[in-house]
C-alpha cells in the first residue's frame, strides 16, 4: 500500500535532522579522540587552542552530513515530483488533442500521488470516450438528417419541374418529412439539455399509474397494429415529477417495443419499491445480448445498423429516456427478460421534485 505523503515528509525531515546531527557528532568524536592525537602527538595533555585544521575538519564533517541529508531529500523530492511531471506531460498532450495520453508514476509512489494518477487517468479515459462519442454523434446526426433532407429536396424539385402533381397527398408527404426532421431536432435538443443538466422540469405531484395508462391509451392502436398483446399491472405510485417529460419517456419505451418487438407480449407495471417508484415495461421479443444491452442507451446506437431506420426510429429514444430519468434524479436501465425479450425500467426517487 502506498505511503501517506504528509507522514512520510514529516518522518523524513526528522530522519534527515537526526542523520546530519549523528554524522557531525560521530565525525567530531573521531577527530578529537583519534585523529587529533595522531596529528599532534607532541602537544601536552589538555586543549591548548583552536587550530585551522580543527576548523577544516568541522566544516568537512558538516559538509558530509549536509550532502548526505541533501541526497536523501533529493530522492524524496524526486518521488514527489515525478508523478506531477507525468500528469503535467499527459495533460499537455490531451490539450493538444491526444486523448489517449495517460500518466505513469514510479513504482512505490505515495498514496496521494497514486490516487492522483488513478483519478487523472480515469478522467482522461472519460474524455477519450466523450470525444469518440461526440465524433460518432456528429457523423450520425449528419447521416440521420441527410436522408429526409434528400427526399424532401427531391420531392420539392419534382414539384417545381412538374414531375409530380401538386396534390394534397404530395403536400401531406412533404409535411410528414418536415415533421420527421422537426422531431429529430427536438430529440437532439432534449438530449443535449439533459446531458448538460439543463433540462427544465415542472414538478407536480402525479401518479405514475395514470401517466403510464395515458401513454398506453395513446399508442393502443399502433401497438395492436404491430400485433402486440399488452397486459398491465398499474399500481398507484405517487411522485413529484414533470408530467410531460415522464409521458415522453413512457411513450419512447412503448415505441421501442412497437418497432423492435412486434407480435410479442408486452407487460407494463408501475410499483413502489422502498424509496423509489418504478415504471417497468417487459416484452417477449428477440432481446439483446449482454454487450448490446450495455450500449442500448448510447445515442444513435442500433443493434442492427439498418433496423432502426427501416422502422422509422432515430436511435435517440432510449437515450432520451435515460436523460429524462436522470434529470429527475433517477435512472433508466435495461434488464434481460426470461425466457426471451427485454425489460426497460425507469426508477425514480419518490421525493423527486423540480
Amino acid at each position: 500500500m502506498a505511503a501517506n505523503l504528509n507522514a512520510r515528509i514529516s518522518r523524513t525531515i526528522v530522519a534527515l535532522t537526526l542523520i546530519a546531527a549523528l554524522i557531525v557528532w560521530l565525525g567530531l568524536m573521531v577527530y578529537f579522540f583519534v585523529i587529533y592525537e595522531w596529528l599532534y602527538p607532541a602537544e601536552p595533555d589538555g586543549f591548548v587552542g583552536w587550530r585551522t585544521a580543527d576548523t577544516v575538519m568541522v566544516l568537512t564533517v558538516l559538509a558530509f552530513g549536509l550532502l548526505t541529508a541533501s541526497w536523501i531529500g533529493w530522492r524524496l523530492a524526486r518521488r514527489i515530483t515525478e508523478p506531477l511531471k507525468s500528469v503535467g506531460g499527459a495533460a499537455r498532450r490531451i490539450a493538444e488533442g491526444d486523448f489517449s495520453a495517460r500518466a505513469e508514476g514510479p513504482h512505490g509512489s505515495f498514496r496521494e500521488a497514486a490516487d492522483l494518477l488513478t483519478d487523472f487517468n480515469a478522467m482522461a479515459e472519460r474524455l477519450e470516450r466523450a470525444e469518440a462519442e461526440l465524433a460518432y454523434s456528429n457523423s450520425a446526426i449528419a447521416h440521420e438528417l441527410r436522408t429526409p433532407l434528400t427526399i424532401l429536396r427531391g420531392r420539392l424539385q419534382g414539384l417545381s419541374d412538374g414531375v409530380f402533381d401538386p396534390t394534397p397527398e404530395a403536400y401531406g408527404r412533404l409535411i410528414a418529412h418536415v415533421d420527421h426532421l422537426a422531431a429529430i431536432v427536438e430529440e437532439l435538443r432534449t438530449l443535449a439539455l439533459g446531458n448538460a443538466g439543463r433540462l427544465e422540469l415542472t414538478g407536480v405531484r402525479l401518479d405514475l399509474a395514470e401517466e403510464a395508462g395515458a401513454a398506453l391509451s395513446g399508442l393502443e392502436a399502433e401497438l395492436a397494429a404491430s400485433g402486440i398483446d399488452v397486459t398491465r399491472a398499474l399500481g398507484s405510485a405517487w411522485v413529484m415529477a414533470d408530467r410531460t417529460r415522464l409521458r415522453q419517456a413512457f411513450v419512447a419505451v412503448l415505441e421501442n417495443c412497437r418497432r423492435y418487438a412486434p407480435h410479442s407480449r408486452v407487460h407494463v407495471e408501475t410499483i413502489v419499491e422502498g424509496d423509489h417508484v418504478v415504471f417497468r415495461c417487459s416484452d417477449t421479443g428477440t432481446g439483446l445480448a449482454e454487450e448490446e444491452r450495455a450500449r442500448a442507451f448510447d445515442r444513435f446506437w442500433r443493434a442492427d445498423a439498418s433496423r432502426g431506420r427501416s422502422h422509422g426510429g432515430s436511435g435517440l429514444g432510449l437515450s432520451i429516456v435515460r436523460a429524462i430519468a436522470r434529470a429527475h434524479g433517477g435512472e433508466a436501465r435495461i434488464l434481460p427478460h426470461t425466457p426471451t425479450g427485454l425489460t426497460v425500467e425507469i426508477r425514480l426517487p419518490s421525493k423527486t421534485h423540480s
